[in-house]
């Protein structure tokens, strides 16, 4: 093996489900690819951050994939869905709609990294008020919160953009708001500056009814 081959960062979890959790299996993989002088990342996004060899990438997530575990990019992408801990069970707090949205969404390029959240009930275990975009399940529908910012002197909490929404009105209203950020929002602007900037007047108009 070449010494000086290029790494990769990559993202890893064991996809949505009932709080992040990782099985025995999925731990034994992850150790075949992380070297004893690694160091491995524990994001607050229910990520791993670990580095491969950028020859091995594909392979890698092959491996991974076996074991239940999914690989996300690193950098101006869309995280993973940041979920809480489905207490009341997977029907009744959404969890389905949960792994759909964050198939749709997880990954895509965006101007600077964005967190989404997602919880199943008022109780917002999933901290989707404090993150870029938000879900709240009430009942059968869903609200959509977002601007939210989790740390600093300019913390604030999420407005909420949305309210009873369908499951595809879901999808497509979040669908919309990423695509309308990675038209107008500026390289390395954070979805809550963009949202400063650009006007949740506009932001309404772009989005529609």
């Amino acid at each position: 093996m070449d010494v000086n081959e290029k790494t990769i960062k990559v993202a890893v979890n064991a996809g949505i489900g009932f709080g992040a959790k990782l099985t025995a299996p999925q731990l034994i993989t992850l150790a075949k690819y992380i070297k004893e002088d690694s160091e491995v990342e524990l994001t607050t996004f229910q990520q791993l951050y670990i580095e491969v060899l950028e020859s091995q990438l594909e392979h890698v997530k092959a491996e991974f994939e076996k074991v239940g575990l999914v690989t996300y990019p690193v950098g101006p992408y869309v995280k993973s869905l940041r979920t809480c801990g489905f207490c009341k069970g997977a029907e009744e707090e959404g969890m389905p709609v949960a792994i759909e949205l964050n198939k749709r969404i997880a990954g895509r390029v965006v101007p600077w990294p964005l967190r989404p959240a997602y919880t199943g009930c008022r109780n917002a275990c999933g901290e989707p008020l404090i993150n870029d975009i938000g879900v709240i399940k009430v009942q059968n529908h869903y609200d959509v919160y977002i601007g939210g910012k989790a740390t600093g002197e300019n913390a604030r909490t999420a407005m909420k953009f949305r309210e009873s929404l369908s499951p595809e009105e879901l999808f497509e209203t979040v669908d919309r708001l990423l695509d309308v950020y990675k038209e107008h929002g500026k390289r390395r602007e954070a979805f809550w500056k963009f949202i400063n900037r650009f006007g949740i007047e506009n932001l309404q108009n772009e989005i529609g009814a």
